[in-house]
């Protein structure tokens, strides 16, 4: 369950996000997603096709509202993701995919890379085709977490909070 929330970026949809998933499977997580400044509801759903190994990344399929700063429509994609921590040395966890976003109506790159700071503090910065948004998430002893987002949209930089949880 998880709330995001920022104000004064210009598309209604954006401002207020509320999700809530549950996980079916250990592979598959189903949900939904409440936009109610633009009363737009969505599924959400994730599915782990196969995990990560030393020799390969992880393959994640999925669907959620399209990026971050469109008015409408479903987003649908895969990607790959690898913790390089072994590999490198570094706390680092790279991805890189597809996502087909209706609104644009067109198959775009996206990819992004997430650091482990420390055991309950992370950053991640994605790439969503359009425009560059960041995170910084800290995990609390009871399972809350808190963030920072910083959302870029056409040039313009938005800075909201998140909040969130898992049972």
């Amino acid at each position: 369950m998880a709330l995001r929330l920022i104000e004064g970026i210009p598309v209604d949809r954006a401002r207020l996000r509320l999700t809530a998933q549950y996980q079916l499977t250990d592979r598959l997580s189903v949900g939904i997603e409440a936009n109610p400044k633009d009363d737009d509801y969505g599924l959400l759903a994730n599915y782990l096709v196969w995990t990560e190994t030393d020799a390969r990344p992880a393959l994640m399929v999925g669907t959620s509202s399209d990026r971050i700063g469109t008015p409408d429509g479903r987003a649908y994609f895969a990607t790959l993701s690898k913790n390089l921590r072994q590999a490198t040395g570094l706390p680092i966890s790279p991805y890189l995919g597809t996502a087909y976003g209706e609104f644009d109506d067109e198959l775009v790159l996206i990819g992004g890379l997430r650091i482990d700071w420390a055991e309950r503090f992370s950053t991640t910065t994605m790439w969503d085709s359009d425009n560059l948004h960041h995170t910084a998430d800290y995990v609390w002893e009871n399972g809350w977490r808190t963030g920072v987002v910083v959302i870029e949209q056409d040039g313009d930089h938005y800075v909201g909070l998140s909040i969130g949880t898992s049972f």
